[in-house]
């Protein structure tokens, strides 16, 4: 979540008068995540979640958005759900942007999660790929293969001013996956960026995912590379093998994995520390002086991709089937 479009509070509530809302109390930016602009609203009926989709993300992909959180919630996941208007509609505008108010999800996401909360987390994964079943619209991933080179040729030119040898080492590695990418894995809806701030928790029990605006059709294995690099690595960068177990162990215990799935776990990983890294390093190098977004240091992944690197087999993240 961040703040890249600001609102006035005329305009807000001429919004809010457009839903069964109730009257706007207060209001504030929420200044965490990097995609969309969010604000914390308190109204007589409760508080609410206004999202403003900005330019990255597209107006034609926000039905399967919306729509896959009503159809995960129907099938039991705990999940925000898009409001409808007073028309029907769950998309509205606000200062020149498609806009949603999405119900609020009780819990906090946490600063320091043990191995007891990984294991939630792969059990829910686990659960949302199961609820995602039946789900009919599609979305390819536009942050795999073809996207990462897109992002690459437009921040190559400028990365070496993050590290020296970066272009020749990024360029090697984006080769190195395209000629290696698994095929026929499972498929399904994945989440694509389910990282702590993206989970709440109530105590130590998991109360819901949030923020389902990279959501896509891809390697349902994959999401699960991408929850191993977001949750089992220390602030120093380290991995931590028990949460890796507990992650892999709560992911089991709903949906199993294959062998195939298992031995492309190392080179998923690879691809998914490689794609936080560069839509970083692209934000990095572009978000606007003023901003109110928190801007990610993309070294933090590249770190991460070079661990990846050096790992054969999935029991070395600690899966024991």
């Amino acid at each position: 979540m961040a703040v890249y479009t600001d609102i006035t509070e005329t305009d807000l509530k001429d919004f809010l008068a457009q839903y069964e809302a109730g009257e706007l109390l207060s209001y504030k930016g929420i200044a965490e995540g990097v995609e969309n602009s969010n604000f914390l609203l308190h109204t007589s009926k409760g508080p609410l979640i206004l999202t403003l989709y900005e330019k990255r993300v597209e107006k034609n992909d926000l039905p399967f958005f919306l729509g896959l959180m009503h159809h995960l919630a129907d099938r039991g996941l705990s999940c925000p759900l898009p409001l409808p208007r007073k028309d029907g509609a769950l998309l509205g505008e606000l200062s020149g942007r498609p806009a949603a108010l999405i119900s609020f999800l009780e819990g906090m996401w946490l600063r320091k999660p043990e191995a007891k909360h990984c294991r939630e987390v792969g059990k829910a994964l686990a659960q949302m790929h199961v609820a995602g079943e039946g789900f009919t619209l599609k979305r390819p991933n536009a942050l795999s293969l073809e996207g990462w080179k897109t992002l690459w040729a437009k921040s190559k030119d400028r990365a070496d001013e993050v590290e020296k040898g970066l272009e020749g080492e990024i360029g090697g590695e984006i080769a190195f996956l395209a000629g290696n990418w698994p095929k026929d894995l499972p498929e399904g809806v994945i989440h694509a960026d389910l990282f702590p701030d993206n989970v709440f928790f109530l105590e130590d029990g998991l109360s819901g995912l949030i923020d389902f605006y990279f959501a896509c059709n891809d390697f349902l294995v994959y999401d699960l590379s991408i929850c191993i690099n977001a949750w089992c690595f220390e602030k120093d960068g380290a991995y931590n093998v028990t949460k890796g177990m507990a992650m892999i162990e709560g992911y089991q215990s709903v949906r199993p994995l294959s062998d195939a799935e298992a031995a492309a776990l190392p080179i998923l990983s690879r691809g998914s520390a490689l794609r936080f890294f560069l839509t970083r390093l692209y934000d990095w190098l572009t978000t606007p002086a003023g901003a109110l977004v928190v801007k990610k240091d993309p070294l933090e992944y590249l770190h991460k991709l070079r661990f990846h690197q050096k790992i054969a087999f999935a029991a070395e993240y600690g899966m024991t089937r």
